[in-house]
């Protein structure tokens, strides 16, 4: 073997060596991404006063920031993992409001496959949760949009957004249909543990999907029984966007029920789109409420929006609610 071929087998010896890292990290990833909103204006909430000028953090969507991840383990399946926290861009305090737990938004660790679907366990983000932001031209939004503050702010479904302690499965597409089901384990203390399905379905311009969820616990502590069922649509004509809701919560707790319904459009004018959603929650006893927001939202980039938004708020026997905002979201 002379020199040339013993120096040549080294350098490819070497260069196979210094390869092994670079495959390695082809097969995972970890992603750093989040959203900071930020907006001005004024609000009155129902039954007040007072109108109060602010600057306010996240009227469109809660800010927040995190990290997601995922490794190719062979034949098809990859590990997954995410955690992410909430902002109060305003102030920079962490989490939506004092004492919320740091990664509140997301926490959780899993397996994925192509064939078989997903499996997280630990802080997941509730089907039902998903399916109200889906299908209301406002999407996310605990300032503007009425289905979101009406089953999640005005004392209707009780539970948070995410569920601690919880296994979240994902079906894999049939067709046009995925399946989620969502089981958040008893804690002490609690009334028992929280179980959630969800069925989606969607084909071109129309989607639509049917939610469920029993709580019997907020965090590892006991809450209202509240059982929630939802039917949700939407259909996009190219011209306009119309969303539909209709659901019911049945507080096993205080005998009450709660009907709730939501319609809404979003309509592409220029860089931007007019948003307008409608909603009501009627009672079996108690006061009805009639809430409705529109607004325009201006797209400088794919990253970048300013918009303007206003809403009015109703709800029998107490003075009307209203509130203006103008605000500028950046995703990264």
């Amino acid at each position: 073997m002379n020199r040339y071929t013993t120096l040549r087998r080294a350098l490819l010896a070497v260069g196979a060596a210094a390869a092994l890292p670079l495959a390695a990290q082809a097969q995972s990833s970890v992603t750093l991404a989040g959203l900071i909103d930020m907006s001005a204006g004024q609000s009155k909430p129902v039954g007040a006063a007072d109108k109060i000028w602010g600057v306010d953090n996240g009227n469109m969507t809660t800010s927040w920031f995190g990290f997601e991840g995922s490794e190719d383990l062979g034949g098809g399946l990859s590990a997954v993992f995410m955690v992410q926290s909430f902002l109060r861009a305003d102030t920079g305090a962490s989490g939506r409001f004092g004492g919320d737990a740091f990664w509140a938004r997301n926490a959780f660790v899993g397996l994925a496959s192509k064939s078989l679907g997903k499996v997280t366990v630990g802080r997941n983000t509730t089907p039902l949760f998903v399916t109200t932001l889906l299908f209301n031209a406002f999407g996310d939004s605990f300032g503007y949009s009425p289905s979101i503050r009406h089953y999640f702010t005005s004392g209707t479904t009780t539970g948070d957004t995410g569920w601690n302690d919880s296994v979240l499965y994902t079906s894999p597409r049939f067709g046009g249909a995925t399946l989620q089901l969502i089981v958040a384990a008893a804690e002490t203390g609690s009334n028992g543990r929280n179980h959630g399905a969800n069925l989606g379905w969607g084909a071109g311009a129309f989607n639509a999907a049917l939610s469920w969820q029993d709580v019997k616990k907020n965090g590892a502590g006991p809450v209202d029984d509240t059982k929630t069922w939802q039917a949700a649509a939407s259909y996009d004509f190219g011209a306009a966007k119309l969303f539909g809701q209709f659901g019911k919560v049945d507080n096993k707790t205080s005998g009450n029920e709660y009907d709730i319904a939501g319609l809404g459009a979003s309509v592409p004018v220029g860089q931007g789109k007019i948003l307008a959603q409608w909603g009501r929650i009627k009672p079996d006893s108690g006061p009805k409420r009639k809430t409705f927001s529109a607004g325009y939202d201006y797209f400088l980039s794919k990253r970048t929006d300013l918009y303007l938004v206003g809403m009015s708020d109703k709800v029998d026997g107490l003075s009307s609610g209203s509130a203006f905002s103008v605000g500028v979201r950046h995703r990264f």
